[in-house]
């Protein structure tokens, strides 16, 4: 794979600070990583560390408020509200803990709108492609009421990635699956993600799954204390 002039995420000194009711909390304090295209990185530490607070920062679904990030070559800083809603759309898929699956629409409607919000003419034959790709494909017209909590995952992994983005962001995406459905959701996640050379970012509190990726960052109170690669990408060199 030919990688690009500059990381898929380049972030310098990051700080996230939010205001309680006892005052400003220091979130994120200085983080600074770079990750390459196509790479799989496991995000891991303790709840409270700042693992989801980053993720967001990354997804521009919250804005810093110190240091740099880039995603794709892009600013987020320099983006308006509008801006970053486009930059997601055409970069970003996220895959949730809770599914957030909407649950007056189809499976296939749910994972179609990514494409459409993207203008693709063939949104609905792609959200079809992907929800067959994560062997969904006999449940197209069922509401998420009907699908089990496996099914609703596979069908949110398939929304994350029908619009082909370059970063895929997952937050304990098996948090809420009995142990055998999450690691088929897994395999099916890092599987869909190699063969696209999707960018990963995965948070788990699983060590074993974080050490598939390529790549584990650890983060305690709201600072990297640990950034090193793993067996998985040595013995895929």
């Amino acid at each position: 794979m030919i990688l690009p002039t500059s990381p898929m995420l380049d972030l310098a000194d990051v700080h996230l600070e939010l205001r309680s009711a006892a005052g400003m909390v220091n979130i994120l304090k200085g983080i600074s990583l770079q990750v390459e295209a196509g790479s799989r990185v496991g995000l891991v530490g303790p709840s409270g560390s700042g693992k989801s607070s980053l993720m967001m920062l990354i997804g521009g679904l919250e804005r810093q408020t110190g240091g740099r990030i880039a995603v794709a070559g892009q600013d987020l800083s320099r983006l308006n509200e509008d801006g970053l809603a486009r930059f997601r759309r055409d970069n970003v898929g996220i895959v949730f803990q809770n599914f957030h699956l909407v649950p007056t629409m189809t499976a296939l409607e749910n994972v179609a709108l990514p494409a459409e919000f993207a203008g693709s003419a063939d949104a609905f034959d792609r959200a079809a492609e992907g929800l067959k790709a994560v062997g969904l494909g006999h449940r197209l017209d069922h509401y998420p009421g009907q699908l089990s909590g496996g099914e609703q995952q596979r069908a949110a992994l398939a929304r994350a990635l029908v619009a082909d983005p370059k970063l895929v962001l997952a937050d304990e995406p098996t948090g809420n699956l009995d142990s055998e459905t999450g690691r088929q959701v897994i395999a099916l996640l890092f599987d869909l993600a190699r063969r696209r050379g999707t960018t990963l970012i995965l948070i788990t509190h699983d060590n074993a799954l974080a050490e598939r990726c390529d790549r584990i960052v650890r983060l305690e109170d709201g600072r990297i204390v640990e950034d090193r690669m793993t067996e998985a990408l040595a013995a895929a060199q």
